[in-house]
């Protein structure tokens, strides 16, 4: 009977344990995944930010230093349609005019063919609805000054809800190797409109 007893105690040991394994391999490839799922979309959104400040500077010549600033351009600015013709006086049809066929609104002209985007939902992380920090200025390189801007996500916003040690981690790492613990695109120290996955 005595002997009964141990191999059942033996047993739900060796269950306990092999739980603990399976869990401490699974956690964090779950992690992983939810990790890479959300960056995917902070990317994504990152990348339409990007797009439109790089339309807003060349309407104003400068970068938008905050959301309500882009959005409203993204919402009201409008894009000329151009058709180019050649030109009817020109014999050696090397000379084109330019026609304007009307306007079409910079929102729809960046956004317009994806599926389910909300404009206003652009300036928020997925997940956590905690804002993108966004900013914009001047920055002196070679003796030029030239425009910049910054949109970034932190990983303790982007990987809200997930395993804290794990996201506590990732942060860790991030801050070891002096990069961004998180998801940014440009800059604000150099000329650059690229983001830190690319």
């Amino acid at each position: 009977m005595k002997r009964k007893i141990i191999q059942v105690v033996l047993l739900l040991v060796i269950i306990v344990l092999a739980y603990f394994v399976y869990q401490s391999i699974n956690t964090p490839l779950k992690f992983r995944a939810a990790k890479d799922l959300r960056a995917d979309v902070v990317i994504q959104d990152l990348k339409d930010i990007r797009s439109g400040q790089l339309i807003f500077k060349k309407m104003h010549n400068e970068y938008a230093a905050n959301f309500d600033t882009l959005l409203q351009f993204l919402r009201e600015g409008q894009i000329p349609i151009v058709k180019k013709v050649p030109d009817p006086e020109d014999t050696t049809f090397t000379r084109t005019i330019n026609d304007t066929l009307g306007y079409i609104s910079v929102a729809d002209s960046l956004y317009g063919r994806k599926l389910h985007f909300i404009l206003d939902s652009l300036p928020y992380i997925p997940m956590s609805g905690v804002m993108y920090t966004l900013d914009a200025g001047e920055i002196e390189t070679g003796g030029l000054k030239v425009h910049v801007f910054e949109a970034s996500a932190h990983y303790s916003n982007i990987l809200k809800g997930l395993d804290h040690q794990l996201v506590i981690n990732l942060i860790k790492s991030r801050n070891d190797l002096e990069k961004y613990p998180g998801l940014k695109v440009g800059s604000m120290q150099e000329s650059s409109t690229d983001g830190n996955w690319e």
